[in-house]
């Protein structure tokens, strides 16, 4: 793992964000949290991302619009979705658009970690 990867965590509920943060920087990577996808999208214009842990039902902009978004601005980095209700329709257009995994709550976090590390390895032969 490359210390340097930073990831980020997008998800409106608090809770989620605290243990997803303290997973992640257990692992050993630098962590940036966010609520909204506008918080999110203001942040990005100053720091980067490796990549994006993003919830699907986020007030304000999805995250399949802010996906959407991301690919028309050409803002391309590993997303792993997570979500707390089963929608194969969000599954499919997240994959389809090059989603790296679509996660189901309460996550299993070696899974995720595991998820993780795939996708920074796979954008770095990019």
């Amino acid at each position: 793992m490359d210390e340097s990867s930073r990831i980020s965590i997008l998800d409106d509920d608090a809770s989620v964000r605290r243990a997803l943060d303290r997973l992640c920087k257990s692992a050993g990577y630098l962590v940036n949290s966010y609520e909204s996808a506008e918080d999110f999208l203001e942040a990005l214009r100053g720091d980067k991302t490796d990549c994006l842990i993003l919830d699907v039902h986020l007030p304000g902009c999805s995250g399949l619009q802010l996906q959407a978004d991301l690919i028309a601005n050409d803002k391309r980095f590993p997303i792993i979705f997570v979500t707390a209700f089963e929608d194969d329709q969000a599954r499919s257009q997240a994959l389809r658009n090059g989603a790296v995994d679509f996660l189901r709550k309460p996550l299993d976090s070696e899974r995720l970690l595991v998820m993780i590390q795939q996708a920074l390895d796979e954008s770095e032969c990019d």
